[in-house]
């Protein structure tokens, strides 16, 4: 399937230029997506941080090439990026318990992360309730936080934000600005370039923005929206996982310029029957 072969494209051109490195938006501009989809496309799929992959593949590289080659550790790290040979030193260990160095030995043991190569597998487990629907552009006022793109780390330091933003007492003053659709507290995933994203807690409003809030214009797009029901934000990731490995490949749609928005109603959000939505900005594949 086209999708399928795009990612799998976007993982040989990294495996191609390793040694020489390469810039994340090119990858994510073979795979058609932005570079904060294609991460998350790729963690979620891979079940691993697009960065721990590349380190592993280096250090598989390096290795062999410690063994088999007569290469000085210092060529090794400058090969793969390194600048220090200490910093080198220290990601070789994490990957193979041992250091350089002693990677030379005869009969050492090493690590091999072989390249990984997507298969698409449709599931269908359970059903995913979903709408499509074009929105005219809206602004949003709220608070905002940036975060450098891990997907599995975002999994917790976005919950641990919004934490902070309730402890704060700020979540009631963003919900009384409140008065344009999208109705309900929202999540916006923005600015989704590069290795940053900017992630608000606001509310759709036209209403003056307060001291130490900031506001964000959401452009105009068709989204995929989808119904989550049960406690968060494990049921939430959950389906954000199933909607990126499931429902996109076969959908006839690909990733659109937009952000990413979960809307969040009123309730216990802990409770089995807690209902919210997650939006995915798509566009039809030409």
């Amino acid at each position: 399937m086209e999708w399928i072969e795009q990612l799998n494209k976007a993982i040989v051109y990294m495996e191609d230029h390793l040694e020489e490195g390469f810039e994340l938006e090119k990858v994510a501009e073979i795979a058609c997506c932005s570079t904060f989809h294609f991460q998350r496309m790729f963690s979620y799929i891979a079940d691993i941080p697009l960065s721990e992959y590349i380190r592993r593949r280096k250090m598989t590289r390096a290795a062999l090439d410690l063994q088999n080659n007569d290469y000085k550790i210092i060529d090794v790290s400058l090969k793969y990026g390194y600048d220090s040979p200490t910093a080198f030193a220290r990601a070789f260990k994490n990957i193979h318990g041992i250091s350089p160095s002693e990677a030379k030995s005869n009969g050492i043991i090493l690590k091999a992360f072989p390249p990984i190569s997507f298969k698409l597998t449709v599931k269908g487990e359970a059903e995913m309730n979903y709408r499509i629907e074009k929105k005219e552009a809206f602004r949003v006022v709220g608070v905002k936080k940036h975060f450098k793109i891990n997907i599995e780390e975002n999994f917790a330091e976005v919950p641990a934000f919004w934490q902070e933003t309730g402890e704060r007492g700020t979540i009631p003053e963003i919900v009384s600005l409140m008065n344009k659709e999208p109705y309900g507290l929202l999540g916006v995933s923005a600015c989704m370039n590069g290795t940053d994203f900017d992630y608000f807690i606001a509310v759709a409003s036209d209403r003056e923005v307060p001291e130490k809030m900031c506001e964000y214009m959401v452009p105009e797009c068709t989204w995929a929206i989808f119904e989550s029901t049960g406690p968060l934000p494990e049921t939430l990731q959950e389906l954000q996982k199933r909607i990126v490995t499931e429902w996109l490949p076969t959908s006839g749609y690909e990733y659109a310029d937009a952000p990413d928005i979960e809307v969040y109603s009123e309730g216990n959000q802990r409770a089995e029957d807690y209902r919210c939505e997650a939006w995915l900005p798509i566009i039809k594949k030409v």
